[in-house]
């Protein structure tokens, strides 16, 4: 959406930044990236099933606050000071032909990229400067062509008890963070002062060289649908996509890999002269900050994953482990809904209401819906209507239920032939599945993710974890089992990353998370033993600090951040005004 905010599957919500989007730049030539400064090693792959569930970000509308609120609350800090420049010490050099990228002297200066740039402005009326690090595209060619990495900082101003820098990162994968700092700080309350709050744009991503393979639409998060004919129309479909990326980036694709973001941090973390560097990732960014423990061991600080995932389960079929969540939190929106039928018209019961959800889908697979009214109208069919009922059930606050009901409201009376004007957000929502305006989120973040790890190649492996799923899973079997461009993707250069060095972290999860499971938390907190967990109990919520304004996880969160000390045992949490049960 030009204007409104972004939702991420796979990451928590945040502004439109494409504004300030440029071209990637061309002439960029991909070879085989292997190799980092410091503790860098090549791994196996582990020795168990395939990854699960093919996830790419969706964007969209919905009620979560924007950094805009962040923004507002850290504007009292004052204009940004004038550009200066930062060199690291001497501590922070090494060999392997790295020295220049880790001691490069940092000018900061203004976040504005121009008068359009509102997100600039708002960040230098905050007190941020931003500043581009330089980094190789393929760190086994250090002398070769470079990229740049945009990233921004609030500074500390409780200098005398400074801890330290935090670097942020909004999942996705692809979400930008650059406009992140300002709400951190209001989040971390008297903890903020003491911390430089780094965000940044990884590379590819917003203003770190960004990609975009001219696709026709903003996601790859789609159904397969009813019948095989819908599902053959999504494999022409995914081919496509792949295809459109190989021939506008071919040269840049291998390098858009999680293995490398790490490298670019560690980068940032050498170039901001910090020993060590806090953390904090949602959702995939659980995924690059465990990476980054593993190819950097001992380089972090503070470090909290919120949303976190299974690491061994991380790749083009994660939403697979989802589809269970995703049914019940459907179920239970369900019997928020009935209880107000009077306003939605959607049923009763809950029965009811899934009973018009599922009418809704087949009289989409018999023709696609006319949905919204003149300048905004949109055709849904069935593999496009799973993806809004999916993106809706992030939360189960009754700001996001109220939302996802009128978007189901609307789509009801277009199931029966009725025009319904859509709010913005619907429509922005739409705008962004069915359209090209937000190209390059798809983009970057599929590239991510197939650069990652192989998908299987054969289109029947779907359809037939698609049939065996209907009768479990009858909305999102079909689509978190669907095929994804990964299937035709060229294979990765690299190996996943294995977790063999333990690390301390504050994992953070909702029980009932229907993007990145409370399970997958749990497996990440048992392969690193010297983790805590803060559960929250009985919420279907992805991304919690800060934005489910939970007390209890805010508070122990920041607790964390302060002392650098981890609770003595696993926390919990309760779903309602944060108090905790035990």
């Amino acid at each position: 959406m030009r204007n409104g905010v972004q939702r991420s599957l796979f990451g928590r919500r945040q502004p439109d930044c494409s504004a300030a989007v440029s071209a990637v730049p061309s002439g960029v030539v991909a070879v085989p990236a292997h190799g980092e400064r410091g503790t860098y090693e090549w791994h196996s792959r582990p020795q168990h099933p395939a990854p699960q569930g093919d996830f790419v970000i969706t964007p969209g509308p919905s009620a979560r606050r924007a950094s805009a609120l962040g923004l507002a609350l850290a504007a009292c800090l004052g204009a940004a000071p004038a550009a200066t420049a930062t060199a690291p010490p001497a501590s922070s050099r090494s060999g392997a032909g790295l020295d220049r990228y880790y001691d490069q002297l940092l000018g900061w200066g203004s976040c504005s990229k121009g008068p359009e740039d509102t997100m600039g402005r708002d960040l230098d009326k905050a007190g941020v400067q931003c500043v581009d690090v330089t980094v190789p595209l393929d760190y086994s060619k250090p002398r070769g062509r470079t990229i740049t990495v945009a990233i921004s900082r609030l500074k500390a101003t409780d200098t005398r008890h400074r801890i330290g820098s935090i670097l942020l990162n909004n999942g996705g994968p692809g979400n930008t963070a650059l406009q992140s700092p300002p709400e951190f700080h209001a989040w971390m309350k008297k903890t903020g002062p003491r911390y430089d709050i780094v965000g940044f744009d990884p590379r590819f991503v917003g203003r770190s060289t960004p990609l975009d393979c001219g696709w026709p639409v903003g996601t790859n998060l789609f159904s397969a649908g009813l019948g095989r004919a819908s599902f053959e129309r999504q494999v022409a479909l995914h081919k496509d996509l792949a295809a459109k990326c190989r021939t506008t980036n071919a040269d840049v694709l291998p390098h858009v890999t999680t293995r490398n973001t790490a490298r670019d941090m560690d980068v940032i973390r050498g170039a901001l002269g910090e020993k060590k560097i806090s953390y904090f990732g949602y959702s995939y960014g659980t995924y690059l900050g465990t990476v980054y423990t593993q190819m950097f061991p001992g380089r972090t600080d503070r470090m909290v994953l919120d949303g976190a995932i299974d690491p061994r389960e991380f790749g083009p079929r994660l939403l697979r482990e989802a589809v269970g969540e995703n049914e019940q939190a459907l179920a239970d929106w369900a019997t928020w809904a009935a209880r107000r039928h009077d306003t939605y018209g959607l049923g009763r019961t809950r029965a009811q209401v899934l009973a018009t959800v599922d009418r809704v889908i087949r009289q989409a697979a018999r023709g696609p819906l006319t949905v919204g009214t003149a300048p905004d109208t949109f055709r849904l069919d069935d593999t496009q209507v799973p993806f809004v009922l999916l993106a809706g059930l992030d939360s189960d606050t009754d700001t996001s239920r109220a939302s996802l009901g009128e978007q189901v409201s609307v789509l009801n009376k277009a199931a029966a032939g009725q025009s319904t004007k859509l709010s913005p957000q619907f429509a922005g929502l739409l705008r962004f599945a069915t359209t090209g305006d937000q190209s390059h989120m798809g983009s970057a973040q599929t590239a991510v993710i197939c650069g990652d790890v192989a998908a299987p190649r054969d289109p029947e492996v779907y359809w037939r974890d698609i049939q065996r799923s209907r009768a479990a899973y009858p909305r999102f079997g079909a689509m978190n089992n669907n095929i994804g461009p990964c299937a035709f993707w060229d294979l990765p250069r690299e190996q996943p990353t294995r977790v063999k060095h333990d690390a301390e972290a504050l994992i953070v999860s909702a029980t009932g998370d229907p993007r990145t499971t409370h399970k997958g938390a749990v497996a990440l907190h048992g392969l690193l033993p010297s983790s805590r967990l803060i559960t929250v109990e009985g919420a279907n919520r992805h991304a919690v600090y800060g934005l489910y304004e939970n007390a209890c996880v805010d508070t122990k969160v920041n607790r964390y951040l302060a002392t650098g000390k981890l609770p003595a045992d696993d926390r919990t949490c309760s779903k309602r005004a944060g108090l905790q049960p035990r």
